[in-house]
């Protein structure tokens, strides 16, 4: 039996063994593999080539409801109609900034985007001007009835002073944040003749500042001021929703 086993094992060694001269080709045991056609090759890159005109298609037919608002409303205007709200041309896109929370804490001023904002600078003594515009945020945003959640009434603070304490429960529902008063000038300007804290700012979900009320606005400015933002409002409908992108 043992002259059987060995005689198997030989033949097994044997037949693991390469041909007599293939061992001479390839003696380190490589495989060739042959190159990809040119063919192959052009086909690749063309592959490419339409892939990248799909994406760029996708992304012009998402783009097309912002660009098409904004065209019905800045271009095809109705005759005789006016805006009482000065518009911005070209817009101003929202600095990289850093604000800070009435509470100390730091906040990303990109994360007021994904909503229309009605905004109004002062110091954080807010004088009786300073209060009238903060009343007047929060009635054109409840003026606009089941869109307000579409818009957020912002304060920013472009000083180091306190807040009085008997503002706080009236800011409840308000953002609240303050921002270096020099980046701040270089986002938001006044008209000519007035200062900052004049007027009330309106910036859209994108994050650009693109109108600006009068100063001293007064009764009927704020229902004219009501028309523009519901215009502005109806314009967005078919690209803006209420609330900010990834928030419950």
């Amino acid at each position: 039996m043992s002259g059987s086993n060995s005689s198997d094992g030989s033949f097994a060694r044997a037949a693991s063994l390469p041909p007599e001269g293939q061992g001479d080709e390839h003696p380190l045991g490589l495989t060739v593999h042959t190159l990809p056609a040119a063919g192959d090759a052009v086909a690749s890159a063309q592959r490419t080539h339409h892939g990248r005109w799909k994406m760029l298609g996708v992304l012009l037919i998402c783009a097309a409801p912002v660009v098409a608002s904004y065209f019905t409303y800045y271009v095809i205007r109705p005759e005789g109609r006016r805006n009482y709200g000065e518009l911005i041309d070209p817009q101003r896109t929202m600095p990289a900034l850093t604000a800070t929370a009435l509470d100390g804490s730091p906040v990303p001023l990109s994360s007021l985007k994904g909503q229309w904002l009605l905004v109004s600078v002062a110091g954080g003594a807010c004088d009786a001007a300073c209060q009238k515009h903060l009343y007047l945020q929060r009635q054109l945003r409840e003026s606009v009835g089941r869109e307000k959640d579409r818009v957020d009434w912002v304060w920013l603070v472009n000083d180091g002073a306190p807040v009085p304490a008997e503002l706080q429960p009236a800011l409840q529902k308000a953002t609240a944040l303050r921002v270096d008063a020099a980046a701040l000038g270089a986002w938001l300007a006044p008209a000519d003749g007035h200062q900052l804290t004049d007027h009330l700012y309106v910036v859209d979900p994108m994050g650009n500042w693109m109108m600006r009320f009068p100063a001293a606005m007064d009764s009927s400015g704020a229902a004219k001021a009501k028309r523009d933002l519901e215009r502005l409002l109806r314009a967005s409908s078919s690209w803006d929703e209420a609330g900010r992108p990834g928030t419950p």
